[in-house]
């Protein structure tokens, strides 16, 4: 076991899953409609389905392609929440709480670089998914019990944090900035996340799966485990 996974299994999660819940609904009756926290949220479960994903991935190519849509959810959360949200918590007296956060997320971002060097037929990439899931459960429970409802309630500035924190997550998932803070659906209705939770699941689904040159397989890249001997 590396250093890093020994500091991994330090924080692995000693709530209970009711606590994460509890903590999750929570965050949701604090959030506005299309508030950053809703989005944040939002993300949150869609990393918690990518993970069951990738744990519940058997091929190669599923594996491949699970690898793929876990790591762009949780990097564009993690680089919206590191360029916008942890700095407005630090500023508004939670230097110590945005100073973990940026620390767990650097952990979990180390992982995933050995995860993807990790060949997907070995048992050890499983082992090294349930490994990070755990981490990232931990730093989410934590985000949305404390650290968020802080933010929410501390920080005058919200409009500028929805819109900065869209921006970003848009900047590296899809590409693009958001044009503007995601606000009520023109019917009335709730919009909850920069994408409705379907088109996302969908969306992210076709970014695991589409091709963005040979991914690292250990010793091997994609296309050379996937070549006929």
């Amino acid at each position: 076991m590396s250093i890093i996974d020994k500091v991994l299994g330090a924080i692995t999660p000693p709530e209970t899953a009711e606590a994460r819940a509890q903590a999750t609904a929570k965050a949701r009756a604090a959030a506005a409609p299309g508030d950053w926290l809703a989005m944040a949220v939002d993300h949150h479960g869609q990393i918690r389905a990518a993970f069951e994903r990738a744990l519940g991935a058997i091929s190669l190519e599923d594996r491949v392609a699970a690898f793929r849509a876990l790591a762009t959810v949780l990097n564009g959360h993690a680089l919206a929440e590191e360029v916008v949200l942890y700095p407005a918590l630090a500023k508004h007296g939670e230097k110590a709480h945005a100073g973990l956060a940026y620390t767990e997320q650097t952990t979990a971002k180390m992982q995933m670089a050995e995860l993807e060097r990790i060949d997907p037929a070995d048992e050890a990439w499983r082992d090294k998914v349930e490994h990070i899931q755990g981490a990232v459960l931990h730093h989410m429970f934590e985000e949305e019990g404390t650290w968020f409802l802080e933010l929410k309630e501390k920080a005058p500035e919200q409009d500028f944090l929805t819109r900065r924190y869209a921006e970003e997550y848009g900047r590296y998932v899809f590409g693009v900035s958001a044009p503007q803070a995601p606000s009520a659906h023109a019917d009335g209705g709730e919009r909850r996340s920069f994408l409705g939770e379907a088109d996302a699941e969908s969306d992210l689904n076709e970014i695991g799966r589409n091709d963005a040159g040979p991914l690292q397989l250990g010793d091997r890249t994609q296309d050379e485990a996937e070549r006929p001997v």
